[in-house]
């Protein structure tokens, strides 16, 4: 189904395309899949005025991060490279764009990304990233509570599993908004 996208109040928003977390096997896309098709959906937004913002996940000294008691093994001894929370080259930062750094899978949370939405006028966001069911489903969440339209594009993100982006496409974003391709989205500009 086509959309219309108004780049004035339409915001793209992107979350952990960063060395630590594109390096991971994503699926069912490949994380270089996802980093080309971002790269194309920012270039198109930049040049029809749209605001493009760029989300990673980081700590200076790890004393910010949660600590939840879980079911799930979690690697304790798990070291971030220098260089984990750098945003990949491919997605070409610009001076126009706004750079956040959360420190949990949401990119609300504790960040400025509210503020600078709103004082920009902005209705829709078109969200991507890594991964689907982590980082990008919580921001969706969190972006469904702030009153945001929200248009998800499928094949610009990816899970670590094919089961938990598939499980996030057909069960949560439905219900929040709507789900369409790199192509549709680049047509709707």
């Amino acid at each position: 189904m086509a959309i219309e996208l108004q780049p004035k109040t339409s915001a793209l928003v992107v979350i952990d395309l960063q060395k630590g977390i594109v390096g991971l096997q994503g699926a069912p896309y490949a994380t270089t899949d996802v980093v080309v098709r971002v790269a194309q959906l920012a270039k198109a937004f930049r040049e029809t005025g749209g605001f493009v913002v760029l989300v990673n996940v980081g700590s200076r000294d790890g004393q910010d991060m949660l600590r939840p008691i879980t079911d799930a093994s979690v690697p304790s001894s798990f070291t971030r490279p220098p260089d984990f929370a750098d945003l990949v080259a491919e997605v070409d930062v610009q001076s126009t764009d706004h750079l956040i750094t959360k420190h949990q899978w949401g990119a609300f949370f504790g960040t400025d990304l509210d503020l600078q939405l709103r004082r920009r006028g902005i209705e829709t966001i078109v969200l991507c990233g890594i991964a689907t069911n982590i980082g990008v489903e919580t921001t969706a969440r969190e972006a469904y509570q702030h009153n945001y339209q929200q248009i998800f594009v499928s094949d610009a993100m990816t899970g670590l599993s094919a089961v938990e982006h598939e499980h996030t496409l057909k069960y949560i974003f439905p219900r929040i908004g709507r789900i369409r391709t790199t192509e549709q989205i680049l047509a709707a500009l």
